[in-house]
């Protein structure tokens, strides 16, 4: 090569040096997080940490590749707004948005940017996409429950304490997956010869009045429905079945790590670590519409010993041959 062309060629590729750093810039993509709780909340930190570490496994860097702008909305619903827009204004390359109290303002706000959601009970019946296996618009992710999960509930609840004839099913009118879990409950419960008293809560001072005027008849038992407000008010919940001796049954484990009897249902940190694929997928240009809704692989039970024996249950042992966590 001659010197004077091999000056030439360097000399072109050190006035390429901003272009190829102005690329590398632009290739930084963007996750936007909306979160129905705070930052301190240790579930969501858990969540959250799951879903970065998959992140981190699909090759996206913090800071190198991608940008993360999360926003701590809580379960208020004037705050959810706000952050809602605050988030569809910095348009980013895809949302990550938990639960039934934030996908439907997002998708209000927004019909382009990608949504990919980590758990929704109902995401055909709520409106979220067009159909499990075809999506059709900007959003996909992943199913809290399979439909009949809470037929499974009351007949765990009934397992466990079998002299329950009566159950309060505490359900947030605002969140539209209640109906299906509630259904699945009222299908179930003429063979179980169980009745369902639904009891609509919307702030902490509702769900004690509801509880402790149910709690006043006995044979009682207790089913929170998966929401933001359930998980806002978890430690009450708990205290409340305790005090009116309610044996009551959980969507999740941290429940009963807390106190509560028994849980069953997915592993949603499984569930996050999941969507963190769908947004890889998403962020290398595949469109949500074409990515199926999915629903949870791994489920597991937990039970807990002392609070059984505070409300003088002896779990049957098969059912803690089958429980996945005890806690004495």
């Amino acid at each position: 090569m001659r010197r004077r062309d091999f000056i030439g060629i360097v000399a072109g590729s050190t006035a390429a040096w901003p272009l190829v750093a102005r690329a590398q810039r632009e290739q930084v993509k963007t996750v936007g997080i909306l979160l129905p709780g705070t930052a301190e909340d240790p579930v969501f930190q858990a969540r959250l940490a799951a879903f970065y570490q998959e992140l981190a496994l699909l090759g996206w860097t913090i800071g190198r590749n991608v940008r993360i702008e999360p926003r701590w909305a809580t379960a208020n619903a004037t705050e959810l707004r706000r952050h809602t827009q605050e988030l569809v204004a910095l348009a980013p390359d895809v949302i990550l948005a938990t639960g039934d109290s934030t996908v439907p303002l997002l998708l209000q706000a927004t019909h382009t940017i990608p949504v990919v959601f980590p758990l929704a009970g109902d995401p055909v019946g709520a409106g979220f996409v067009e159909s499990l296996a075809r999506p059709g618009g900007n959003a996909t992710g992943f199913m809290l429950f399979e439909y009949t999960m809470g037929g499974k509930w009351l007949e765990l609840l009934k397992e466990i304490a079998p002299k329950v004839a009566r159950v309060a099913v505490l359900r947030d009118p605002a969140n539209p997956s209640q109906a299906a879990q509630f259904g699945a409950m009222r299908a179930v419960a003429p063979a179980l010869g169980v009745e369902i008293v639904p009891i609509n809560v919307r702030d902490a001072s509702e769900l004690e009045r509801g509880v402790a005027d149910f709690g006043r008849s006995g044979n009682g038992g207790l089913i929170p429905t998966s929401s933001a407000l359930a998980l806002r008010h978890r430690d009450l919940i708990i205290t409340l079945a305790a005090e009116h001796k309610l044996p009551a049954i959980y969507w999740e484990r941290f429940f009963v790590t807390n106190g509560g009897l028994m849980s069953y249902g997915p592993d949603l940190i499984d569930n996050y670590r999941r969507a963190a694929g769908y947004v890889d997928r998403i962020l290398k240009g595949e469109k949500p519409g074409d990515l199926p809704v999915q629903t949870p692989t791994k489920y597991e039970m937990a039970i807990n010993l002392k609070t059984a024996k505070a409300l003088g249950l002896s779990v049957p042992l098969g059912m803690q041959q089958r429980a996945d966590e005890i806690i004495e």
